[in-house]
């Protein structure tokens, strides 16, 4: 049985290719809102982290009305460290709009979305948006595109993709680029003609996927998933089957259904609709929500393995505690990764070498910096180890995971950009040149050789380098060059940093901090110009005495600091130090903080070495 009333559609592309932007232009043709409310632009980013990185980090789920046709819309993240939302709410929906930049094309994210859908069986529609962009090459892309498709495709009617040409920004669609758009109807035409209605029978025992799982805060824990089959009622006893088995009777006490962006109340709904359910306290990704009487579980959700490892600790530095405004004791620092868990389902969290440590595992850099920054804005602080890959043993060989990673740049950039991930011991595959002087490297290198390069692209390119990766699998660990950091300035007094103390840190380097800030022994406040680490007294006052100083002597003259973000510090930090988190503000220290230790223990280490 299927339900003509409804569909239920993703939307899969890569980042900043326009899928919010298409998002907020269906939302408004389809009349949600009112005529005088001002909805502005990026109308499902509710995050404030997406809205100032300008990235889709949750998946999440609206609906519009068509023809008398409820569509339910389901948007992506389109970050490759964000796959894991991707992986589990793909089971929601029945087709797909693949997005494509007319100007860029497919990129990586783009396939390994695109091959997850069509492993699902999902019916995909082209879309190739930005049609307005300069030097925009849209019958290319549609080749290319229908390349991959060609390349992925499970069933041969995956292959009748109708192609869409849209500029989301102006709210355009048309099938025929001799003919410009007025509106995204040929868009909605062309979904409810490919995408499937949803099947399921509406008479037999409840089966209900849980794919999400949402915080209300009247109503309490929400959890989201499509109806596979059955009907589901407000009241209704259910049982929740887990990899535990299955648990008692529960009674579903709210049911919601979605209509554009708001959450509405419903008496029942039929196999084939998405809904929210509150009343199952317990309940996690991957659970089933099964009828109490004929308890059936369906397969539980998958999700690729973690790449990257990182430790995170109780902040043992001496500010600790001054800038929190939440307690974070290892107790309290446990339960907020434990929260994380139940919706991250990509994030893995492991016991540290101590009490007070924890290994948490994530899909990426930004996948694990997301969460670090979140934690700091709830007002946890605590410290973070440099980001290190996870290996695998295969027939007794020690591997590692390799990624493919592209950059689109200007080709006075590739100079740069070529020697330093040559440096890093990438392998360049391809380079391609463009008629508007553009030009995209391919590479492939190890997980740990990308490490914080997404940041030093964008100095090497003035901000305009985009960076693509995706993981394409393992290979057995190899040798890398060196890193060449220099040592770093350390501050060897606690105090507040003055600009006479701060003339001395920039003779020697340069500095992380300006006057006013204050520091401890051990924090790094600079980068050396050579190898080897100094101590420097960034708190040292000028001597006051009785002779008199000229204007230029008494004139301190500071270098701006060059500000890190929290990536770059994750880079820049070797494995004897720390990045200390803090809802005010991110430092970097050393492990140990008295700098005579630290020549203790290099001098015990030196032999063991030898």
């Amino acid at each position: 049985m299927h339900r003509d009333d409804l569909r239920n559609v993703a939307i899969i592309a890569h980042v900043d290719h326009g899928k919010t932007t298409l998002v907020d232009a269906l939302l408004k043709q389809s009349h949600v809102f009112a005529a005088h409310e001002q909805v502005g632009e990026l109308i499902m980013d509710s995050n404030v982290l997406e809205r100032e990185k300008g990235i889709t980090i949750l998946a999440k789920t609206t609906s519009i009305r068509y023809r008398g046709i409820k569509i339910n819309i389901i948007d992506t993240p389109g970050h490759a460290d964000f796959g894991g939302e991707v992986e589990r709410v793909l089971g929601m929906a029945d087709g797909c709009l693949l997005l494509v930049d007319a100007l860029e094309g497919p990129m990586p994210q783009t396939r390994v979305v695109l091959r997850l859908a069509l492993e699902l069986g999902l019916m995909p529609i082209i879309v190739v948006n930005k049609i307005d962009r300069v030097n925009a090459r849209p019958a290319e892309t549609v080749e290319m595109t229908h390349d991959l498709l060609l390349e992925l495709a499970k069933h041969p009617d995956q292959l009748n993709a109708p192609v869409i040409y849209t500029n989301a920004r102006a709210g355009t669609a048309t099938v025929d680029l001799r003919h410009p758009g007025s509106t995204l109807e040929p868009l909605l035409d062309a979904l409810l003609a490919q995408v499937p209605p949803p099947r399921g029978d509406p008479l037999g025992p409840l089966q209900l996927l849980v794919s999400n799982l949402d915080h209300d805060n009247h109503i309490g824990r929400l959890a989201i998933g499509r109806i596979a089959r059955g009907t589901i009622r407000q009241g209704q006893d259910v049982v929740r089957c887990s990899e535990a088995g299955i648990g008692p009777p529960q009674r579903i006490t709210t049911l919601l259904t979605v209509e554009a962006l708001q959450r509405r109340e419903a008496d029942s709904a039929e196999a084939g609709e998405i809904v929210y359910l509150a009343g199952l306290p317990d309940i996690a990704v991957g659970d089933t929500v099964a009828d109490a009487e004929h308890p059936q579980p369906l397969p539980r959700l998958e999700v690729s393995q973690p790449t990257l490892r990182m430790q995170f600790s109780v902040n043992q530095s001496p500010f600790a505690g001054r800038e929190a405004t939440t307690s974070s004791t290892s107790r309290q620092l446990r339960a907020r990764l434990a929260r994380e868990l139940q919706t991250n389902i990509a994030l893995k969290v492991a016991d540290g070498a101590t009490a007070d440590m924890f290994e948490v595992s994530g899909r990426g850099e930004l996948h694990l910096a997301i969460l670090i920054e979140t934690m700091r804005r709830e007002g946890y602080e605590f410290e973070v180890s440099r980001p290190a890959v996870i290996t695998r043993d295969i027939d007794g060989q020690r591997h590692e995971p390799v990624e493919e990673c592209i950059i689109d740049c200007s080709l006075d950039a590739v100079g740069a950009i070529t020697e330093a991930l040559g440096s890093r011991g990438a392998q360049l595959q391809t380079m391609r040149t463009d008629a508007g002087s553009g030009a995209r490297l391919t590479y492939l290198a190890p997980t740990r050789a990308l490490i914080g390069l997404r940041s030093l692209i964008l100095t090497l390119t003035r901000g305009t380098g985009v960076m693509s990766t995706r993981l394409v699998g393992w290979e057995r660990w190899r040798t890398l060059p060196s890193r060449t950091r220099n040592g770093v300035l350390t501050a060897s007094q606690t105090g507040m940093a003055v600009a006479y103390g701060l003339q001395g840190v920039q003779e020697r380097g340069q500095p992380f901090i300006g006057p006013g800030t204050q520091v401890y022994e051990g924090m790094i406040i600079g980068l050396n110009r050579r190898g080897g680490d100094i101590d420097v007294n960034a708190t040292k006052q000028k001597q006051k005495t009785n002779m008199r100083a000229s204007t230029e002597d008494a004139t301190v003259k500071l270098v701006p600091p060059r500000q890190m973000s929290l990536e770059e510090c994750l880079d820049f930090i070797e494995d004897d130090e720390l990045v200390e988190v803090t809802p005010k503000g991110i430092r970097m220290r050393k492990r140990v903080l008295i700098a005579s230790e630290r020549i203790k223990l290099r001098k015990r280490e030196l032999p063991a070495a030898g």
